[in-house]
């Protein structure tokens, strides 16, 4: 653990990136606000500090030596608990590739698999989107040998591949197995209600039936809510007003003196609706908290580690 820290510590960016592609350095030196954002696809480790995070009515807090397993890109508030100068918040990311996690299934034999896991759905349902577990020392190990080749460029594109491969195994066969194996099988409930996320996000702007969406999922309407409140901790529609209060967010942060128009524009047709949701949502009114963006960065795209 205290090699991977260094090795954070040394290559950490402002931007969270690395050479690597999809693999993630996070930074904080203060313990900060709650803030909203999306959680991304992705393992998140902590070397260091403590981060809380929250999905609908549930509260995920890890630590140094945890990991958590965001499988859905949902909309999610956190913040670092433990983080200061003299001993900054530190945490690896990897971004989950679904189709990279069936490939190792398919190679898997089935005896590697069967094994009883806390990420487990109960009755053939879906798990919750996110999990959190102690890392084992062989993932610790796996995250380390990946950020030295940040010190060896060259290595890269031969050995960064392979390490990837090692770290998706050991998540799959790890406490939270389940919660990443359904991430690569096409026809798991996960992969049904992520489907009906990606729809709702990407028309998060108009109404719609659950009915009809249950549809577009694959799902009776009782089996798609059901799964749809057991992955995000919502319903359909509470997951469409997160969205819709997220992007009005990010919107104010360059339109700050537009909040009819920012209200309008992420569907809501009452002003007086979208003042008492985002006041409720945010802790103020839009046209306050638009101000108080003035003087801070624009919400972050996505929340890792």
């Amino acid at each position: 653990m205290e090699e991977l820290r260094t090795l954070l510590e040394r290559h950490a960016r402002p931007d969270w990136t690395t050479a690597v592609d999809g693999v993630l350095i996070g930074r904080s030196e203060r313990a900060n606000e709650p803030s909203a954002s999306m959680s991304g696809v992705v393992l998140a480790l902590i070397a260091q500090g403590a981060k809380t995070l929250a999905l609908g009515d549930r509260v995920y807090e890890y630590r140094a030596g945890q990991y958590l397993v965001a499988s859905v890109d949902l909309p999610v508030t956190g913040h670092y608990t433990e983080a200061s100068r003299a001993r900054p918040a530190l945490g690896f990311g990897l971004r989950l590739d679904p189709s990279a996690i069936a490939e190792l299934l398919l190679q898997a034999a089935p005896g590697d698999l069967a094994r009883t896991d806390g990420g487990s759905p109960s009755a053939g349902g879906a798990p919750s989107a996110l999990a959190v577990s102690d890392a084992p020392a062989e993932l610790v190990d796996a995250a380390v040998r990946m950020l030295r080749l940040l010190d060896r460029p060259r290595d890269i594109p031969v050995l960064a591949p392979l390490i990837k491969r090692e770290i998706l195994w050991r998540l799959i066969t790890g406490e939270q197995g389940a919660v990443v194996r359904q991430l690569g099988l096409a026809d798991s409930s996960l992969s049904h209600v992520a489907h009906a996320v990606r729809w709702i996000r990407d028309n998060y702007r108009s109404a719609f039936r659950v009915e009809d969406v249950a549809k577009l999922a694959g799902m009776s309407v009782s089996a798609f809510y059901r799964n749809f409140q057991a992955v995000t901790a919502m319903s359909p529609i509470q997951f469409q007003k997160q969205i819709r209060l997220q992007q009005a967010r990010l919107l104010l942060s360059t339109h700050p003196n537009d909040v009819t128009t920012v209200g309008h524009r992420v569907g809501y047709d009452s002003p007086s609706q979208f003042s008492r949701e985002y006041r409720r949502q945010f802790g103020a009114p839009p046209s306050q908290d638009a101000a108080r963006l003035r003087d801070t960065a624009p919400p972050a795209a996505q929340l890792v580690p």
